[in-house]
């Protein structure tokens, strides 16, 4: 590109700019904004508590993914079956700002550091949700939750949640849910929880 030519630019908190380019170099460029658009926050918000899987490509899709579809935040989490205990958050966020770009969204998601599953159910939200495979779980994700409110997703490792770790769950205020009858890899289901929000609130 170069000087005189126009160039869009967003902050990542909601405002998208129009530029112009002023001044170009090899290590740098500078540029005037003409004009600033702000979009508002999205009546509802989505966060995803994913524990990371053992392959990070897998993870590195996911992130990919529920960003061109819709997420507010990710938080990744310690749990007791993880077989992943440390990530590269540097990189995953360079893969979000990519995907924000890519799909033509204002705002970043917030990506959390790797937390002990005990820090992470004691976040608020409105609606809170554990996805659990088990019998006595009929209850699909889109019947239990409402529109425009503020939903936490908690996806559990490759070997699910232990007991005690759903039990501690519950006690803070998470309802058991489903997504659907069939066995879902952590990525998929964190995928498909997150669709289904979206999708409720068309």
């Amino acid at each position: 590109m170069q000087v005189g030519d126009e160039l869009q630019v967003t902050d990542g908190a909601g405002r998208f700019y129009k530029t112009r380019i002023t001044s170009t170099d090899a290590r740098k460029c500078t540029f005037e904004i003409f004009e600033t658009v702000f979009q508002e926050p999205r009546k509802f918000s989505i966060g995803l508590a994913i524990a990371p899987t053992k392959n990070i490509d897998r993870m590195e899709w996911l992130i990919e993914k529920a960003v061109e579809i819709g997420v507010e935040e990710v938080h990744f989490m310690l749990c007791k079956n993880s077989e992943r205990k440390n990530i590269n958050h540097d990189r995953l966020v360079k893969i979000a700002v990519s995907a924000m770009k890519q799909s033509g969204q204002y705002y970043l998601p917030a990506l959390h550091q790797l937390k002990p599953f005990a820090e992470v159910v004691a976040l608020p939200a409105a609606e809170k949700f554990i996805c659990y495979v088990d019998s006595e779980n009929p209850h699909h994700l889109k019947a239990l939750a409402q529109t425009n409110k503020s939903y936490f997703v908690l996806i559990g490792p490759e070997g699910d949640f232990r007991p005690d770790e759903l039990a501690l769950a519950l006690a803070n205020g998470f309802v058991k849910t489903s997504l659907g009858p069939t066995r879902l890899r952590t990525e998929t289901a964190a995928l498909v929880a997150c669709q289904t929000l979206n999708f409720i609130n068309l």
